[in-house]
């Protein structure tokens, strides 16, 4: 479990269906992700069971939860690689930054690895700027990587290495101090 200012993120457990189910099932949010928005509760509970049974040296992943509800995810759903969503009524909070700093930090104290990496949607400039402030830098590109319904989609690759997350870190930590 990890705590920050606004939010709380733990393992999932069955009781978060409807609510991921909320944010599953919204157009919006699951324009980028690797299918298109689940239909039926049972789509989001298969989804739910895989990220609770999914061994923890091959995932660490996290419900984020705001005010008692859920409202989201964020993680390594497949070591090293990170992915997040949010419900669309909680984007342009900071919440996105705020969730992914804590489990960026966690990730990385808690697993042997020189780097963590993310694939992105390039049209998907929000994700992007965000992962950009967090330190991850583009390592590559791809066309037609994913199919969603009936549309073809590229990706953009990126990474953050250790060193660069905790020079980073280093830097949060001394800009809080000086205030």
């Amino acid at each position: 479990m990890i705590r920050t200012a606004r939010l709380l993120l733990r393992r999932a457990e069955a009781r978060d269906l409807e609510d991921l189910h909320a944010v599953f099932s919204r157009r919006e949010a699951m324009r980028y992700w690797s299918r298109p928005p689940y239909e039926t509760l049972e789509e989001t509970r298969a989804f739910l069971a895989n990220m609770i049974t999914a061994p923890a040296e091959s995932a660490d992943d996290f419900v984020i939860e705001r005010d008692g509800r859920v409202i989201g995810k964020a993680g390594a759903w497949s070591i090293p690689e990170i992915g997040f969503i949010l419900h669309p009524d909680h984007w342009g909070q900071g919440i996105g930054r705020e969730a992914l700093t804590a489990v960026i930090g966690h990730l990385f104290a808690a697993h042997d690895m020189r780097e963590l990496v993310a694939e992105a949607d390039p049209r998907n400039t929000a994700c992007l700027r965000l992962l950009a402030r967090l330190g991850f830098g583009e390592t590559g590109r791809a066309e037609r990587t994913m199919q969603w319904g009936d549309e073809w989609c590229d990706s953009v690759y990126l990474a953050v290495p250790r060193d660069v997350w905790e020079d980073a870190r280093e830097k949060r930590l001394r800009d809080q101090s000086s205030r």
